[in-house]
């Protein structure tokens, strides 16, 4: 490839980084999310200067993977800033701050949920066109190969639907016990302790909170619909359908890099390590069975 190109893609992807973090600034200034969480507690209010570097990070991969889906893609225009749209709002916000209205309901102060989901719509609102622009995908280019992803049988449709639901629960009882459960943290902060066996810690949760096991079927599936345009799109073959998705799925979890008044970081370390790893095993399974 011509050193130009490289040049021009490296300078694209620095925009786009600052892109990104301009998106985020705005997502939650926009929203009001920073002056809402400066009066929760004392002095445990989100700092915008103290989070910098966690947001350039985040920023970073992000424009990174998405410059790479854009590449990859065979939409373009409008359609393809649509579909970003509906991939990054529903996989940054809608699917992750379910999981938060579940377990963190009552730390979550009124309001603040929806503070949270109007950042993640200003964010990805503002992204996904700027994305379209910066990686120069206004016009179509010709593209006569055919794309076989996501046609298949109804029947085959029915099962692999079911099994992602089936496979979503079981990663996340895996890594949310031998990863997140076996953390002293992670116990002092949600109040419980470790049986010492996997199975009678699942029976104690299902004793509990049975409900819990189909909110996480569903979330698998909501995990898989939100991923559907990018495994659409793609150019291509099932390998690296399977790891656009992993990657997809995992990056999200970075945010537990950045300082927040609902969880200590302690906490936010061992999470960010289990949600990373399953996630990522998650994404390429859905990418791999839908490719």
């Amino acid at each position: 490839m011509n050193p130009k190109i490289y040049l021009q893609l490296l300078l694209r992807i620095v925009y786009l980084t600052c892109a990104t973090m301009f998106c985020f600034a705005a997502g939650v200034f926009g929203s009001g999310l920073v002056q809402m969480s400066t009066l929760i507690g004392s002095g445990t209010g989100l700092n915008p200067w103290q989070a910098f570097v966690p947001v350039l990070i985040y920023s970073l991969t992000i424009a990174i993977l998405f410059a790479y889906i854009i590449i990859r893609s065979r939409w373009f225009g409008l359609k393809l800033a649509i579909a970003i749209f509906i991939v990054m709002f529903g996989l940054m916000t809608v699917v992750t701050q379910l999981e938060s209205l579940l377990f963190l309901g009552s730390q979550i102060a009124g309001g603040i949920l929806s503070r949270i989901f109007l950042s993640g719509f200003i964010m990805a609102g503002l992204f996904a066109p700027l994305a379209v622009i910066i990686m120069g995908r206004l016009k179509p280019e010709l593209d006569i190969t055919p794309n076989p992803h996501l046609i298949m049988p109804i029947p085959e449709w029915v099962w692999k639907v079911v099994v992602i639901g089936a496979l979503y629960v079981v990663l996340y009882a895996l890594f949310g016990y031998f990863v997140a459960w076996k953390s002293p943290a992670i116990q002092e902060y949600y109040g419980g302790s470790d049986p010492g066996n996997f199975f009678v810690h699942i029976a104690n949760r299902w004793q509990a909170t049975p409900h819990m096991f189909f909110f996480q079927f569903g979330r698998g599936i909501l995990w898989m619909l939100f991923a559907l345009p990018i495994i659409r799109m793609h150019k291509g073959v099932k390998w690296e359908v399977g790891l656009t998705i992993a990657l997809l799925f995992a990056i999200w979890s970075l945010q537990l890099l950045m300082p927040n008044p609902f969880m200590p970081p302690e906490v936010a370390k061992v999470h960010l390590v289990e949600i990373f790893s399953s996630n990522f095993i998650f994404g390429w399974i859905v990418g791999f069975l839908l490719a």
